[in-house]
């Protein structure tokens, strides 16, 4: 298993108690003691429970995050980000900010990081126990 980045959609059915998902946190855990989330992350969901006024969620989140990581933004990664972006948009391939927001970061702390399960591998094959790159 490689070091991951877990994206928002993943993070999201953790705390949904998504029993492979759960699975999946447990064991890397075991193998590195945190797991990494983007600050892009931290903001969505942040966002999302204070937009629902969800206040025992976000104590639980915030708590959370206060065992894990939370990996910043920095130069590198928003370089790294615009250089996919205009990559992207030459080719006429429309992504979401965010999402090349989060790979710049994964990308900028090594490229070893990964995500666990991409959303687009949730939407189309459900909620497996493997790992992909994204």
């Amino acid at each position: 298993m490689n070091p991951a980045l877990v994206d928002t959609n993943i993070l999201s059915l953790f705390f949904r108690n998504q029993s492979l998902v759960v699975k999946n946190f447990n064991a890397y855990i075991q193998e590195y003691g945190k797991i990494n989330i983007s600050i892009i992350t931290y903001y969505e969901i942040v966002s999302g429970l204070k937009h629902r006024d969800a206040q025992r969620q976000l104590t639980s989140f915030l708590r959370f995050v206060s065992y894990n990581r939370v990996l910043p933004l920095t130069t590198d990664s928003t370089t790294i980000s615009g250089n996919v972006y205009a990559s992207l948009r030459k080719k006429g391939t429309p992504v979401d900010d965010i999402d090349i927001l989060i790979a710049g970061i994964a990308t900028a702390v090594s490229a070893i990081l990964r995500y666990i399960l991409s959303a687009e591998k949730v939407e189309e094959e459900g909620v497996e126990g493997r790992y992909c790159t994204s």
